[in-house]
Protein backbone atom coordinates (compact mmCIF):
# COMPACT_ATOMS: atom_id res chain seq x y z
CA UNK A 1 0.00 0.00 0.00
CA UNK A 2 1.36 3.41 -0.98
CA UNK A 3 1.97 5.71 1.96
CA UNK A 4 0.06 9.01 1.80
CA UNK A 5 1.37 11.45 4.38
CA UNK A 6 -1.13 13.89 5.91
CA UNK A 7 -0.72 17.54 4.97
CA UNK A 8 -2.55 20.67 6.10
CA UNK A 9 -2.96 21.53 2.40
CA UNK A 10 -4.53 18.19 1.45
CA UNK A 11 -8.32 18.35 1.63
CA UNK A 12 -8.66 14.86 0.12
CA UNK A 13 -6.42 12.03 1.35
CA UNK A 14 -6.89 8.49 0.03
CA UNK A 15 -4.63 5.57 0.98
CA UNK A 16 -5.00 1.95 -0.11
CA UNK A 17 -8.71 2.34 -0.87
CA UNK A 18 -10.46 -0.93 -1.75
CA UNK A 19 -13.97 -1.96 -2.79
CA UNK A 20 -15.38 -5.40 -3.59
CA UNK A 21 -18.66 -6.41 -5.20
CA UNK A 22 -18.88 -10.06 -4.32
CA UNK A 23 -15.62 -11.64 -5.46
CA UNK A 24 -14.90 -8.80 -7.88
CA UNK A 25 -12.34 -6.23 -6.76
CA UNK A 26 -13.67 -2.98 -8.25
CA UNK A 27 -11.05 -0.76 -6.57
CA UNK A 28 -7.63 -2.10 -5.57
CA UNK A 29 -5.28 -0.25 -3.22
CA UNK A 30 -5.85 3.19 -4.76
CA UNK A 31 -4.00 6.14 -3.18
CA UNK A 32 -3.90 9.85 -4.02
CA UNK A 33 -4.25 13.31 -2.48
CA UNK A 34 -5.84 16.57 -3.62
CA UNK A 35 -4.84 19.99 -2.32
CA UNK A 36 -7.00 23.05 -1.77
CA UNK A 37 -7.54 24.86 -5.07
CA UNK A 38 -6.42 21.88 -7.16
CA UNK A 39 -8.37 20.19 -9.95
CA UNK A 40 -7.57 16.47 -10.03
CA UNK A 41 -8.82 14.25 -12.85
CA UNK A 42 -9.59 10.54 -12.62
CA UNK A 43 -9.27 8.99 -16.07
CA UNK A 44 -9.98 5.47 -17.19
CA UNK A 45 -12.20 3.29 -19.36
CA UNK A 46 -15.70 2.23 -18.36
CA UNK A 47 -15.51 -0.17 -15.45
CA UNK A 48 -12.11 1.09 -14.27
CA UNK A 49 -13.47 2.15 -10.87
CA UNK A 50 -13.83 5.92 -11.27
CA UNK A 51 -17.47 6.23 -10.26
CA UNK A 52 -17.02 3.68 -7.45
CA UNK A 53 -14.22 5.81 -5.98
CA UNK A 54 -16.33 8.97 -6.22
CA UNK A 55 -19.24 7.23 -4.50
CA UNK A 56 -17.01 6.07 -1.67
CA UNK A 57 -15.54 9.54 -1.17
CA UNK A 58 -19.01 11.11 -1.15
CA UNK A 59 -20.15 8.53 1.49
CA UNK A 60 -22.63 6.81 -0.85
CA UNK A 61 -20.67 3.52 -0.72
CA UNK A 62 -18.68 2.20 2.25
CA UNK A 63 -15.04 1.31 1.51
CA UNK A 64 -13.98 -2.28 2.18
CA UNK A 65 -10.41 -1.36 3.02
CA UNK A 66 -7.90 1.45 3.18
CA UNK A 67 -8.60 4.97 4.42
CA UNK A 68 -10.11 8.12 2.97
CA UNK A 69 -10.64 11.52 4.55
CA UNK A 70 -12.22 14.71 3.25
CA UNK A 71 -11.40 17.99 5.00
CA UNK A 72 -9.85 15.88 7.78
CA UNK A 73 -13.01 13.79 8.35
CA UNK A 74 -13.01 10.03 7.83
CA UNK A 75 -15.57 8.94 5.23
CA UNK A 76 -16.56 5.86 7.26
CA UNK A 77 -16.54 7.23 10.80
CA UNK A 78 -17.72 10.81 10.12
CA UNK A 79 -19.95 10.70 7.01
CA UNK A 80 -22.16 13.59 8.17
CA UNK A 81 -19.17 15.89 8.62
CA UNK A 82 -17.87 14.86 5.19
CA UNK A 83 -21.20 15.72 3.55
CA UNK A 84 -21.12 19.19 5.09
CA UNK A 85 -17.91 20.09 3.26
CA UNK A 86 -18.52 18.51 -0.16
CA UNK A 87 -20.59 19.13 -3.24
CA UNK A 88 -21.43 16.32 -5.65
CA UNK A 89 -22.65 16.34 -9.24
CA UNK A 90 -23.38 12.74 -10.26
CA UNK A 91 -23.21 11.43 -13.79
CA UNK A 92 -26.96 10.73 -13.70
CA UNK A 93 -29.19 13.70 -14.41
CA UNK A 94 -30.02 15.46 -11.13
CA UNK A 95 -32.02 18.47 -12.39
CA UNK A 96 -35.79 18.08 -12.74
CA UNK A 97 -36.90 19.11 -16.23
CA UNK A 98 -40.47 19.72 -15.06
CA UNK A 99 -39.30 22.52 -12.72
CA UNK A 100 -37.67 25.86 -13.43
CA UNK A 101 -34.01 26.47 -12.72
CA UNK A 102 -34.95 28.57 -9.69
CA UNK A 103 -37.28 25.87 -8.35
CA UNK A 104 -34.54 23.24 -8.65
CA UNK A 105 -32.16 25.48 -6.71
CA UNK A 106 -34.81 26.28 -4.09
CA UNK A 107 -35.35 22.57 -3.36
CA UNK A 108 -31.62 21.97 -3.00
CA UNK A 109 -31.21 25.04 -0.79
CA UNK A 110 -33.94 23.78 1.54
CA UNK A 111 -32.35 20.32 1.69
CA UNK A 112 -29.06 22.00 2.61
CA UNK A 113 -30.75 23.84 5.46
CA UNK A 114 -30.43 27.33 3.99
CA UNK A 115 -33.19 29.67 5.16
CA UNK A 116 -34.79 33.05 4.53
CA UNK A 117 -32.77 35.92 3.14
CA UNK A 118 -29.54 33.90 3.14
CA UNK A 119 -31.16 31.22 0.98
CA UNK A 120 -32.38 33.76 -1.58
CA UNK A 121 -28.98 35.44 -1.57
CA UNK A 122 -27.16 32.17 -2.28
CA UNK A 123 -29.58 31.26 -5.10
CA UNK A 124 -29.17 34.68 -6.69
CA UNK A 125 -25.38 34.43 -6.41
CA UNK A 126 -25.11 31.05 -8.13
CA UNK A 127 -27.56 32.04 -10.87
CA UNK A 128 -25.42 35.08 -11.60
CA UNK A 129 -22.13 33.19 -11.33
CA UNK A 130 -23.30 30.46 -13.72
CA UNK A 131 -24.91 32.99 -16.08
CA UNK A 132 -28.37 31.50 -15.66
CA UNK A 133 -30.25 34.58 -14.44
CA UNK A 134 -32.27 35.06 -17.62
CA UNK A 135 -33.23 31.38 -17.69
CA UNK A 136 -34.00 31.08 -13.97
CA UNK A 137 -37.79 30.93 -14.43
CA UNK A 138 -37.83 28.72 -17.52
CA UNK A 139 -38.51 24.99 -17.32
CA UNK A 140 -35.24 23.06 -17.28
CA UNK A 141 -36.48 20.78 -20.07
CA UNK A 142 -36.02 23.79 -22.38
CA UNK A 143 -32.36 24.26 -21.38
CA UNK A 144 -29.40 23.35 -23.55
CA UNK A 145 -27.08 20.61 -22.29
CA UNK A 146 -24.51 23.15 -21.13
CA UNK A 147 -27.12 25.11 -19.18
CA UNK A 148 -28.33 21.92 -17.48
CA UNK A 149 -24.81 21.07 -16.36
CA UNK A 150 -24.20 24.60 -15.07
CA UNK A 151 -27.47 24.38 -13.12
CA UNK A 152 -26.40 21.06 -11.59
CA UNK A 153 -23.06 22.54 -10.55
CA UNK A 154 -24.97 25.49 -9.08
CA UNK A 155 -27.00 23.08 -6.95
CA UNK A 156 -23.81 21.43 -5.68
CA UNK A 157 -22.07 24.67 -4.64
CA UNK A 158 -24.96 26.49 -2.94
CA UNK A 159 -23.44 25.74 0.48
CA UNK A 160 -19.91 26.73 -0.66
CA UNK A 161 -18.22 23.34 -0.22
CA UNK A 162 -14.48 22.97 0.13
CA UNK A 163 -14.41 19.97 -2.21
CA UNK A 164 -16.49 19.45 -5.35
CA UNK A 165 -16.92 16.02 -6.97
CA UNK A 166 -17.94 15.91 -10.62
CA UNK A 167 -18.62 12.57 -12.33
CA UNK A 168 -18.14 13.13 -16.08
CA UNK A 169 -19.41 16.73 -15.92
CA UNK A 170 -19.35 17.32 -19.69
CA UNK A 171 -20.49 13.97 -21.10
CA UNK A 172 -22.96 14.54 -23.92
CA UNK A 173 -22.06 18.22 -24.39
CA UNK A 174 -20.82 19.83 -27.60
CA UNK A 175 -17.37 21.49 -27.57
CA UNK A 176 -18.74 25.00 -26.99
CA UNK A 177 -20.85 23.89 -24.02
CA UNK A 178 -17.93 21.93 -22.60
CA UNK A 179 -15.71 24.99 -22.79
CA UNK A 180 -18.34 26.97 -20.88
CA UNK A 181 -18.36 24.41 -18.08
CA UNK A 182 -14.54 24.41 -17.95
CA UNK A 183 -14.48 28.18 -17.58
CA UNK A 184 -16.83 27.99 -14.60
CA UNK A 185 -14.73 25.26 -12.99
CA UNK A 186 -11.66 27.50 -13.26
CA UNK A 187 -13.57 30.38 -11.70
CA UNK A 188 -14.79 28.21 -8.80
CA UNK A 189 -11.26 27.05 -8.12
CA UNK A 190 -9.83 30.56 -8.21
CA UNK A 191 -12.63 32.32 -6.33
CA UNK A 192 -13.12 29.84 -3.49
CA UNK A 193 -9.87 27.81 -3.50
CA UNK A 194 -12.18 24.86 -4.02
CA UNK A 195 -10.60 21.45 -4.59
CA UNK A 196 -12.25 19.64 -7.49
CA UNK A 197 -12.16 15.97 -8.38
CA UNK A 198 -13.59 15.15 -11.78
CA UNK A 199 -13.87 12.03 -13.87
CA UNK A 200 -13.76 12.42 -17.63
CA UNK A 201 -13.30 10.54 -20.89
CA UNK A 202 -12.14 13.68 -22.72
CA UNK A 203 -8.36 13.86 -22.81
CA UNK A 204 -8.28 17.45 -24.05
CA UNK A 205 -10.50 18.34 -21.09
CA UNK A 206 -8.16 16.65 -18.64
CA UNK A 207 -5.13 18.38 -20.11
CA UNK A 208 -6.77 21.81 -20.19
CA UNK A 209 -8.46 21.72 -16.78
CA UNK A 210 -6.51 19.42 -14.43
CA UNK A 211 -3.29 20.21 -12.59
CA UNK A 212 -2.82 16.46 -12.00
CA UNK A 213 -4.49 13.30 -13.24
CA UNK A 214 -4.64 9.66 -12.18
CA UNK A 215 -5.21 6.91 -14.72
CA UNK A 216 -7.24 3.96 -13.49
CA UNK A 217 -7.34 0.57 -15.15
CA UNK A 218 -9.15 -2.49 -13.77
CA UNK A 219 -9.48 -0.85 -10.37
CA UNK A 220 -5.80 0.08 -10.01
CA UNK A 221 -4.01 3.40 -10.32
CA UNK A 222 -1.79 2.73 -13.33
CA UNK A 223 -0.14 6.16 -13.38
CA UNK A 224 -0.51 9.62 -11.86
CA UNK A 225 1.11 13.02 -12.23
CA UNK A 226 0.74 16.20 -14.23
CA UNK A 227 -0.33 15.72 -17.86
CA UNK A 228 3.14 16.87 -18.95
CA UNK A 229 4.92 14.42 -16.64
CA UNK A 230 2.84 11.52 -17.95
CA UNK A 231 3.52 12.44 -21.57
CA UNK A 232 7.25 12.65 -20.87
CA UNK A 233 7.16 9.13 -19.40
CA UNK A 234 6.37 7.74 -22.85
CA UNK A 235 9.71 8.97 -24.20
CA UNK A 236 8.02 10.41 -27.30
CA UNK A 237 8.34 14.21 -27.76
CA UNK A 238 5.09 14.29 -29.72
CA UNK A 239 3.05 12.21 -27.26
CA UNK A 240 -0.46 13.31 -26.37
CA UNK A 241 -2.58 12.50 -23.34
CA UNK A 242 -4.56 10.16 -25.62
CA UNK A 243 -1.30 8.26 -26.14
CA UNK A 244 -0.78 8.15 -22.37
CA UNK A 245 -4.30 6.83 -21.87
CA UNK A 246 -3.82 4.12 -24.49
CA UNK A 247 -0.42 3.15 -23.02
CA UNK A 248 -1.71 2.67 -19.47
CA UNK A 249 -5.17 1.23 -20.25
CA UNK A 250 -4.79 -0.39 -23.67
CA UNK A 251 -7.95 1.36 -24.84
CA UNK A 252 -8.99 4.22 -27.12
CA UNK A 253 -11.84 6.60 -26.32
CA UNK A 254 -14.77 7.74 -28.45
CA UNK A 255 -16.85 10.09 -26.27
CA UNK A 256 -20.40 10.98 -27.17
CA UNK A 257 -21.70 14.46 -27.89
CA UNK A 258 -25.24 15.76 -27.62
CA UNK A 259 -27.43 18.83 -27.55
CA UNK A 260 -30.25 19.72 -25.19
CA UNK A 261 -31.92 18.33 -22.07
CA UNK A 262 -33.45 15.26 -23.75
CA UNK A 263 -30.28 14.32 -25.63
CA UNK A 264 -28.21 14.78 -22.48
CA UNK A 265 -30.56 12.54 -20.50
CA UNK A 266 -30.31 9.80 -23.15
CA UNK A 267 -26.51 9.96 -23.28
CA UNK A 268 -26.26 9.66 -19.50
CA UNK A 269 -28.66 6.70 -19.46
CA UNK A 270 -26.55 4.97 -22.10
CA UNK A 271 -23.36 5.73 -20.18
CA UNK A 272 -24.88 4.34 -16.97
CA UNK A 273 -25.68 1.01 -18.67
CA UNK A 274 -22.16 0.62 -20.05
CA UNK A 275 -19.95 1.79 -17.19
Amino acid sequence: MALVLPSPNHVVEVAGLRKFFGDHAAVKEVSFTISAGEIFGLLGPNGAGKTTIVRMLTTLLPPDGGTASICGFDVRREPHRVRECIGYVPQDLSADGALTGYENLLIFAKLLGLKGAEREKRIAEVLSFMQLEEAAHRLVRSYSGGMVRRLEISQAVLHRPRVLFLDEPTVGLDPVARRGVWEKLFELRQKFQMAILLTTHYMEEAEAVCQRVGILNRGEMSASGTPQELKERLGNPGATLDDVFARFTGEQLKPETGGGYRELRQVRRTRRRTR
